[in-house]
């Protein structure tokens, strides 16, 4: 089990990547999670939190396909080094002006427009600089590296802003930015890899927009990669809105505050994430890539659905009954099975990721691969700027527990509609 893991690692310059994807992530969520108590902070309103996610989000509408095109053309090494270093010198900028709202906006706008050529080079690296057969360890692996990363940034924002500060908690992430683009540059592309392109400058509008049209017309006529597509969007669009709704949940219905949010939400998700890509990994491995990101999406819509109900369950008969038999410490709460809705939210979440990102590297050539998942950032933006803006203004004015029952409806009738066409 062991060598079925960790095999990907053979591969020196994978490991380099993956420390540079979990350096990258640190700062990027510690930052997420900074904006989001920041702007929370400054306006204690969902709908303004709601609007620094739009921030995040816009920059993926407007330039998510067009960056996949400029990064299919250059030097996918380059531009996560180039990346890492513009955001964390905008980090390091922000320092200096962390409690005007209009310049944190401005900062994490510029951030996601820089995220926008990052992402289309980080993943579609992996097929670069890794055997084919290593692929489904090598994802698997940058799953756990990005979801043990997620657990750590959340589980050490709230410590990490309360013991340095704003200025000095930006100036970290700014740091950690600068040392993920350190370890980008241990990254050798294996020979015969990468296909040497002409630089994107000067080239005519009618030939980007023909190797657009090329790039959605891939999409459309493979199943396979649509219905990864759809699914990485999905769950992407679900994690802006619970970014939306986060604070508000914490206060109106889990009644913590919202540093404490991360302990109990978040970490278990995170959790969830990591023992997800374990069991599909050791167990699952040889199940239909499909069917198991169709099962996270289902997974995703039940857990969704119950996440208000806590209280109700928590003060049934059967509930009550088998806390008598438990110490008080041990009684069953609230707050024990919003934990566990969260890892199952996590678990859920590793079900759509580490299958749909396999796909989508197994069935696309690196002349291709930077602009399908530059669609993908483009979809995850403009499906998902209604939804965002609805989550805010909707909590604020019905409450965020009808909002977060709506959005499990939704997903457990995606879930189940592509369960019966699966079948």
């Amino acid at each position: 089990m062991k060598n079925r893991i960790f095999r990907a690692f053979e591969e020196r310059s994978f490991l380099f990547l993956w420390l540079a994807e979990i350096t990258t992530q640190i700062a990027f969520n510690l930052f997420n999670f900074f904006v989001i108590l920041q702007v929370f902070s400054l306006t204690k309103s969902s709908t303004a939190v709601s609007f620094a996610v739009i921030c995040f989000t816009l920059p993926s509408i407007l330039f998510g396909v067009l960056a996949g095109v400029y990064v299919d053309r250059w030097d996918k090494k380059q531009v996560l080094f180039t990346s890492n270093i513009i955001r964390g010198i905008v980090l390091i900028v922000l320092a200096i002006f962390h409690s005007n709202l209009i310049f944190v906006y401005l900062a994490l706008f510029i951030v996601a427009l820089v995220t926008q050529f990052f992402i289309p080079a980080e993943t579609p690296m992996i097929p670069l600089i890794v055997r084919k057969d290593f692929l489904f360890s090598a994802n698997a692996l940058f799953g756990l590296g990005l979801f043990g990363s997620v657990l750590f940034a959340y589980l050490l924002s709230g410590p990490v802003i309360l013991l340095f500060g704003e200025v000095n908690t930006l100036l970290l992430l700014g740091g950690l930015f600068l040392v993920s683009s350190f370890f980008v540059s241990g990254i050798k592309i294996n020979k015969g890899s990468f296909i040497s392109r002409k630089g994107i400058l000067g080239t005519p509008k009618s030939a980007l927009m023909t190797e657009v049209k090329h790039s959605l017309s891939i999409m459309r006529n493979s199943k396979e990669i649509y219905n990864s597509i759809f699914l990485l969007t999905i769950s992407q669009i679900l994690l802006l809105v619970l970014a939306v709704v986060a604070p508000g949940y914490a206060n109106q219905v889990l009644k913590i505050s919202i540093q404490k949010f991360p302990l109990f939400f978040i970490a278990p998700a995170a959790i969830g994430l990591l023992v997800g890509a374990i069991f599909l990994l050791t167990i699952l491995h040889y199940k239909s890539k499909e069917k198991l990101a169709t099962l996270g999406l289902f997974l995703s819509g039940i857990a969704m659905l119950l996440l208000p109900y806590g209280s109700a369950i928590a003060g049934k008969g059967i509930v009550k009954e088998l806390n008598t038999f438990l110490p008080h410490s041990f009684g069953i709460t609230n707050l024990h099975l919003v934990v566990v809705l969260a890892f199952v939210l996590g678990l859920a979440n590793a079900f759509v990721f580490v299958p749909s990102n396999t796909i989508l590297q197994e069935k696309t050539s690196d002349e291709f691969r930077g602009k399908i998942y530059g669609v993908l950032n483009s979809m995850v933006g403009m499906f998902s700027l209604i939804p965002i803006l609805a989550a805010g203004g909707l909590s604020d004015f019905f409450g965020v527990e009808k909002v977060i029952v709506g959005i499990g409806i939704v997903l457990l009738g995606l879930g189940i509609s592509r369960i019966l066409i699966d079948y």
